[in-house]
């Protein structure tokens, strides 16, 4: 996310849209504008072009993952806690293997796999397109690489708001020459840091399988 410039050095042609102001540069790129002053490029793939850090801690399934949920796309699972999550095939996402929930609470949680390989650092694009489709506004607030039970996923935390709702994701994706992973979990941004271990132990529970 960056400041506005107290001299802006572009001309902005400006519509209002869900409480956010759209605008468009003399360079042609559409941004957004928030209240609080920042902005960021509404075609996501320009939200950033630094390098994405690696964290140096490694990651692994939490003793309470017991259960493996097993992807019949291609060879990855997933640990989970069967005391606290509960799971189904997708039926309310055509697109998704497993859909998942913290079991009475406002957490949850989606498993999307396909059988083409997609370049790991190509995955935060196709995130951002598949999440804009609700959240127009959908941005990156954080962003690294993680070691997870010693394979290298992509982590991203999303904003964005749908109808006036402001929605986090917090998600792992992955990729080999098997196939494709967009393992999700979502929530609204009030609730995220209530949730944060959970979705921490979920997520950690991600394995690729011999």
């Amino acid at each position: 996310m960056k400041k506005l410039p107290l001299l802006l050095t572009f001309v902005f042609l400006s519509v209002m849209v869900m409480a956010q102001e759209r605008a468009i540069t003399s360079t042609g790129d559409e941004v957004i504008l928030y209240d609080d002053g920042t902005w960021t490029y509404a075609d996501g793939d320009k939200v950033d072009n630094e390098e994405i850090p690696l964290n140096p801690q490694s990651f692994k399934k939490a003793p309470g993952n017991t259960f493996l949920l097993k992807s019949k796309v291609f060879n990855v699972g997933f640990y989970i806690n069967p005391s606290k999550w509960s799971f189904e095939k997708a039926n309310s996402n055509e697109d998704a293997e497993y859909e998942l929930q913290l079991k009475g609470q406002d957490l949850y949680g989606m498993v999307i796999t396909e059988k083409t390989e997609i370049p790991i650092e190509t995955m935060r694009y196709i995130a951002i397109e598949n999440a804009r489709d609700i959240a127009p506004d959908i941005r990156i607030v954080e962003e690294e690489y993680r070691m997870v039970n010693g394979t290298k996923v992509l982590k991203l935390k999303l904003h964005g708001t749908m109808q006036g709702i402001k929605l986090a994701y917090y998600s792992y994706y992955y990729s080999n020459p098997n196939g494709t992973v967009q393992y999700v979990t979502y929530t609204s941004q009030s609730l995220m840091g209530t949730y944060e271990q959970e979705i921490e132990g979920l997520l950690n529970g991600f394995v690729v399988l011999d």
